[in-house]
């Protein structure tokens, strides 16, 4: 499998994790957004979205990065990245989407870029945005996961072992460091977030440990 990756991004850095965690291999192969190479012709015959990530496998190529993982779950259901109980799994899925569908998508890079570039906001008020929008997310995430550990102690998110939700919540906290934000308000994500450190298959996607 080919992986068409960024090293910072945090959709990327989701697949990464999973493909870690499911034991399999894979090639990275960088799409710089920085260098807008995701908008050359070449990756858009790829992925007309103009997005990473992308999985090229035998079945065809797939983008979207929950659809990747979930689809990583039903061909390699081993180890588990989702509870089995339909209503844990649905929990699951809550945290998982409340980060990729409602923190994520209004402070990745092309809306940012998008803030500065075209709209003409200062690099200030951009960061104004972003702390706003992650801090407003975070909250609602940590009274989430908070709640959920005071029935059900555990781990990670959503038990002993990572799920989708930590995949999800590793790379954006990554993200909320780069923009320093204060993350003490944020207990039980940073204790959840320093156990997946300490586990390999995330040091392995870290972008430090990702070809750039």
């Amino acid at each position: 499998m080919t992986l068409y990756d960024y090293f910072r991004s945090s959709a990327a850095y989701r697949v990464r994790i999973a493909l870690n965690l499911k034991g399999l291999s894979y090639t990275s192969h960088p799409v710089s957004l920085v260098d807008k190479a995701q908008q050359s012709p070449a990756y858009q015959a790829i992925n007309p979205s103009q997005l990473v990530p992308t999985l090229d496998t035998e079945t065809g190529q797939l983008s979207q990065s929950l659809a990747i993982i979930e689809w990583l779950e039903d061909t390699h259901p081993e180890p588990a990245l989702l509870p089995r109980d339909p209503w844990q799994k649905a929990q699951c899925r809550e945290l998982a989407l409340s980060i990729a569908c409602d923190i994520h998508p209004v402070n990745n890079l092309r809306i940012l870029n998008y803030l500065t570039q075209d709209l003409g906001v200062s690099q200030e008020d951009k960061l104004t945005w972003y702390h706003h929008w992650l801090h407003q997310g975070l909250s609602a995430l940590e009274a989430r996961v908070a709640a959920r550990q005071t029935h059900q102690p555990s781990t990670f998110c959503c038990g002993d072992t990572p799920s989708l939700a930590d995949i999800c919540l590793v790379p954006q906290l990554y993200n909320a460091r780069r923009f320093e934000l204060d993350l003490s308000p944020y207990p039980t994500l940073v204790r959840i977030d320093a156990a997946c450190q300490k586990l390999a298959p995330f040091e392995q996607a870290h972008p430090d440990n990702t070809p750039q």
